[in-house]
């Protein structure tokens, strides 16, 4: 696994700023090119699609150089004719001095894709040696057990840095206020569709007019990198507005800035004519992932780009389609609202697009996705039998508590001393962790046998484990009602359809759901109950057509 070094968002992908930085980053690709043989780099960009027959058969970069392929993965980002804005400033380009790239939107355009195009933008970032840190306020980053990575030999390299707040307030707002005529989101310049959930700082002043005043945070950009992203500051003014701006902030009065925020137009693809293994509808072969398909944000880009890597190499071997369900990973709940619905904004993933949010918790993503990982070939037998470790001694810690007694003579001193109800009769440990006021952490001082159980378990890991248990023995009601749901609907996900129907022949249905099914062809009966406006009159008459 490659990791990033550093927290980079918004369109200025990262690059490392400090020697050592660099080094590392270097080293670290070094060692991923020489582990791997069949591996080629070529630096050119694309600039069409070689399709035969509506499959694509390879690309042809600047340079005039075709290169063959049985399949394509398209993550163009914020290139496709991209453009950025300074105030009135336009420039092309995919990022600050990168150029865009041209030809493909309008290959696609041409065989019948939908383009569209969408907004975002990115903060200025600051110079740390200009910042008045004793006007900001700390945001230490969390220091627990919790990690990116279950395996336990995997330990954090880089030092932790802190962030740090501050606050704009009515003078900047008044700055900000005053720039908006030579602003390209409300002088008529940009005309595309920017993200609802990151807004730039001129779109709060004029959305949350009554604020008088709103947190940035300032980020570092690597580990000894003087460079600072400041979330929150998201802007498309002129240079001189954005700089006056910040040095009405006391922390930021002798600010110095490495470059101003922009906003970049780009084009995108409507992802209603992909498939959930993200390949496209009309050209077999050809995948495409991250913001071509309307979403925004780098962790949305990299679940795509994963799904859809994982397809066009099933795909050249003819092996079956690999797609994560709803119920499985948040990454198939945006696979599948994106077929599914499209997207009228930038698309983010939040919790709340979840229906089984129980079910798709963070401390359970090994025992969800390591299996699927391990059946085609990505997750080693080293993480496989770790995840099996992990779950049997889970078990085995979950089995003890529900057949542990214990005498409420002998526990009720620590549960006074534990501020919680002493017991009038014997139960079984299970029933005090139900407790909200308890936790196995907790009880193991005072119960002997609790405290060997976790000592058996070994140290790098004992947290995790633990608070596995322990969430799996609160709220396995909660857990176990929301998975019959899940299987419910789970069994329409089963039933095809794509195919199947000439929606256009079915009277029945009304004419949004025969418009919007012919349109969205969706693969499953469950899909097309995930389609807005097809209602669920329309999805038994469906059932009905299929014999069901």
């Amino acid at each position: 696994q490659f990791r990033m070094l550093n927290r980079s968002k918004g369109p200025a992908m990262w690059s490392p700023r400090s020697q050592s930085d660099r080094a590392r980053f270097i080293e670290q690709w070094r060692s991923i090119i020489e582990n791997t043989d069949n591996l080629d780099i070529w630096q050119d960009f694309v600039k069409q699609l070689v399709i035969e027959d509506g499959e694509v058969r390879g690309v042809i970069t600047g340079m005039d150089v075709t290169f063959k392929a049985r399949s394509v993965v398209l993550t163009n980002g914020t290139f496709l004719n991209g453009l950025l804005h300074i105030g009135r400033t336009q420039l092309p380009g995919g990022r600050v001095s990168e150029p865009a790239s041209y030809g493909l939107s309008e290959q696609l355009a041409q065989m019948g894709f939908t383009v569209g195009r969408m907004k975002t933008g990115t903060p200025v970032r600051i110079d740390g040696r200009s910042v008045k840190w004793e006007l900001t306020t700390p945001q230490e980053g969390e220091d627990d057990f919790h990690s990116f990575s279950y395996l336990p030999d995997v330990k954090r390299e880089l030092k932790q840095r802190s962030c740090y707040t501050v606050f704009t307030n009515p003078t900047t707002h008044e700055i900000l206020r005053n720039g908006l005529p030579d602003s390209p989101l409300y002088n008529g310049q940009i005309q595309s569709i920017g993200p609802r959930y990151c807004p730039s700082i001129e779109t709060k002043i004029v959305t949350f007019a009554d604020k008088q005043e709103h947190q940035l945070f300032l980020e570092p950009e690597g580990e000894d990198t003087q460079e600072f992203y400041l979330n929150g500051f998201s802007s498309s003014l002129p240079l001189n507005i954005q700089v006056e701006a910040l040095q009405s902030v006391p922390a930021l009065k002798d600010v110095q800035i490495y470059r101003p925020g922009y906003a970049i137009e780009y084009d995108f693809f409507d992802p209603t004519q992909l498939h959930h293994t993200l390949e496209t509808k009309m050209i077999k072969g050809l995948f495409f992932a991250g913001q071509v398909n309307g979403t925004t944000g780098y962790e949305e880009a990299a679940g795509q780009g994963l799904i859809a890597g994982i397809n066009a190499h099933n795909y050249v071997e003819s092996k079956p389609a690999f797609v994560l369900g709803r119920d499985e990973a948040y990454i198939g709940v945006l696979i599948d609202d994106l077929v599914t619905k499209g997207v009228d904004e930038p698309y983010r993933m939040f919790t709340s697009r979840a229906e089984y949010r129980i079910l798709l918790r963070q401390d359970d993503a090994d025992m969800r996705l390591t299996q699927r990982g391990y059946e085609i070939g990505l997750a080693s037998e080293e993480r496989y039998q770790l995840m099996l470790s992990k779950r049997q001694q889970r078990d085995m810690l979950i089995e003890f508590a529900k057949d542990f007694s214990i005498k409420a003579a002998l526990i009720n001193p620590a549960l006074e001393q534990l501020g919680t109800t002493p017991l009038k009769q014997g139960v079984k440990l299970y029933d005090l962790i139900l407790r909200p006021q308890l936790s196995i952490n907790m009880l193991a001082p005072h119960i002997k046998a609790l405290q060997e159980k976790l000592d058996a378990i070994e140290p790098e890991r004992r947290d995790e484990i633990v608070e596995a248990a322990e969430i799996l023995i609160k709220y396995q009601g909660y857990i176990d009602r929301e998975q019959m749901i899940a299987d419910k609907i789970r069994r329409l996900e089963d039933v095809k359809l794509a195919g199947k129907i000439n929606y256009a022949e079915v009277k029945s249905l009304s004419t949004e759901a025969r418009q919007k099914l012919e349109r969205i062809n969706p693969e499953t009966v469950a899909q097309a109950s995930r389609i807005p406006g097809i209602s669920p009159s329309d999805i038994n008459i469906l059932l009905l057509l299929l014999g069901r």
